[in-house]
C-alpha cells in the first residue's frame, strides 16, 4: 500500500503572483528535514506538499512527527494512495483504516474533489464507499452529523487519497520566506517563545546570547544551547552567537549610576545585536519583552533601549501576559529547560531601585563615562558561534 504524508498549505495559498516563491521555500524546508529521516520524494501540487517514501527503510512515524513542526502547513495527514476507481478506493479505505473502523462506534465518509473532472460527485462517492464500508464493518453505525470517525477521501490529479482525521500543522509561513532576524535568546521563559513566534512568521533566526562568566556559569550557557536545540526542529538550522558580556557589565557597574544599570545594559545589547544583524543581512532585532512585566519593560524604557539602533526592534510578546507565554513555552517544549536554576546575565548587578521611566538625555549622560564603541567592538570580536541543527 502506498503510504505517504500530505502537508496542507496555509497562508501560502493567499500569496497571489509570488506564491511560487513561498511554495518552493516550503518544499525546500520539508526536503531538508526529511533527508535526515529517510529517502523521500517531496513535491508540491494543488496546495499540498507530498512526502512519499522511496524505500521500506523510510521511518514514516518519525517523518509524520517532523512534518508537524514545519512552519507553512496548517494540517498534516498520513494517507494511503489508491487508483481513482470507486472500488479501489473502498478497498484501500477498508484495509488502511481497518483499525480505526473497528474501534469507532460511528462513522461517515467525506469526499473532496480537487480533480473536478472526476465523473462522480463528492456526495455520490461518499455514499458509495460509505455503503460498502457499512457492509464490511456491520458493528459501526453511520452518522453523518456527529460521527466518531470521519473517513476522508481526496480525489486529486494523480490518485485518490484516503485518510482519517488530519493532525494540526505548525501553521505560519515557511522559515526563510520572510527574511532573517537576530533574536536575543536568554535562558528565561520569554525569549524562546518570541524566537519561535518570529520563526513561525517565516523568519530565519540568528539567536544571540549574552554570557557573563564567571557571574553566570557554563551551565547557564549550556542551558541556552539546549533551548536553541529544542527550537531547531521548528526554526531550522541556526547559528547561535554567544557574546562575551562580562567586561561591559563590569564597566556599567563601576561607572554608571545604579538606577540606570539595566537600561544601559540593554542599550549595549541592542547595539551589539545590530552589528550582528548588519553583518548577516538581517532586517530586525527580536526581543522577548512584554509590556509592564518588569521595570525595564515600560514604554519609556523600551523607547530608550532601542534608540541607539536604526533597524526595527520587534517584540512578539509585547501585549501577552505571562500565562499566555507559559502556555506556548509548554507547547513548544522549552518551559522545563527555561525554569532550570541557571541565571543569565540579566540578573547580574541588578539595581535595587531601577529607573522605570528613564529620560533619554539622562541615560546618554550616564553612558558618557563609558567608551561605548570600544566595548561594543570588543564584545563583537569575542563572539563564539555554535551551529544548532536538527
Amino acid at each position: 500500500m502506498n503510504d505517504l504524508i500530505l502537508l496542507k498549505q496555509g497562508e501560502i495559498v493567499l500569496k497571489g503572483l509570488n506564491r511560487r516563491i513561498f511554495e518552493d521555500k516550503l518544499v525546500s524546508n520539508v526536503r531538508r528535514r526529511m533527508a535526515k529521516i529517510g529517502n523521500f520524494r517531496v513535491y508540491s501540487a494543488q496546495s499540498t506538499v507530498y512526502v512519499e517514501p522511496m524505500d521500506d527503510d523510510a521511518d514514516m512515524d518519525a517523518a509524520f512527527e517532523a512534518a508537524k513542526q514545519i512552519f507553512g502547513c496548517v494540517a498534516v495527514v498520513r494517507a494511503a494512495a489508491a487508483p481513482k476507481d470507486p472500488d479501489a478506493i473502498f478497498e484501500t479505505a477498508k484495509s488502511y483504516l481497518a483499525g480505526d473502523l473497528m474501534r469507532a462506534r460511528s462513522f461517515k465518509v467525506e469526499t473532496k474533489r480537487a480533480d473536478k473532472s472526476y465523473p462522480m460527485t463528492s456526495i455520490q462517492l461518499s455514499q458509495y464507499v460509505g455503503g460498502l464500508l457499512s457492509d464490511a464493518f456491520p458493528d459501526i453505525a453511520v452518522d453523518v452529523h456527529d460521527p466518531e470517525l470521519t473517513v476522508n477521501i481526496e480525489i486529486r490529479e494523480n490518485a485518490a487519497y484516503v485518510h482519517s482525521v488530519p493532525a494540526l500543522g505548525a501553521g505560519g509561513m515557511p522559515v526563510g520566506s520572510c527574511g532573517s532576524a537576530v533574536s536575543l535568546l536568554s535562558g528565561g521563559i520569554d525569549s524562546p517563545v518570541s524566537t519561535w513566534m518570529t520563526a513561525k512568521r517565516g523568519v530565519h533566526i540568528i539567536p544571540v546570547h549574552f554570557f557573563s562568566f564567571p557571574y553566570t556559569s557554563e551551565l547557564a550557557k549550556q542551558k541556552v544551547i539546549d533551548l536553541a536545540s529544542i527550537l531547531a526542529p521548528w526554526c531550522g538550522r541556526m547559528k547561535l552567537e554567544i557574546v562575551p558580556f562580562t567586561h561591559i557589565q563590569e564597566e556599567i557597574r563601576d561607572k554608571c549610576p545604579e538606577e540606570y544599570f539595566t537600561v544601559v545594559m540593554r542599550r549595549f545589547m541592542t547595539r551589539i545585536a545590530e552589528r550582528i544583524a548588519i553583518r548577516d543581512n538581517c532586517g530586525a532585532i527580536i526581543t522577548g519583552e512584554s509590556l509592564g512585566q518588569v521595570a525595564s519593560q515600560t514604554m519609556q524604557a523600551m523607547a530608550v533601549t532601542q534608540e541607539p539602533v536604526k533597524i526595527p526592534v520587534l517584540r512578539p510578546l509585547v501585549c501577552m501576559d505571562k500565562r499566555e507565554i507559559i502556555e506556548i513555552a509548554r507547547k513548544i517544549g522549552t518551559f522545563e529547560t527555561s525554569i532550570l536554576p541557571y541565571e543569565d546575565c540579566c540578573t547580574v548587578f541588578t539595581p535595587r531601585h531601577p529607573r522605570t521611566k528613564p529620560r533619554l538625555e539622562e541615560v546618554i549622560a550616564a553612558e558618557s563615562a563609558l567608551d561605548v564603541e570600544a566595548l561594543v567592538a570588543e564584545a563583537v570580536n569575542g563572539i563564539e558561534s555554535v551551529v544548532i541543527s536538527k
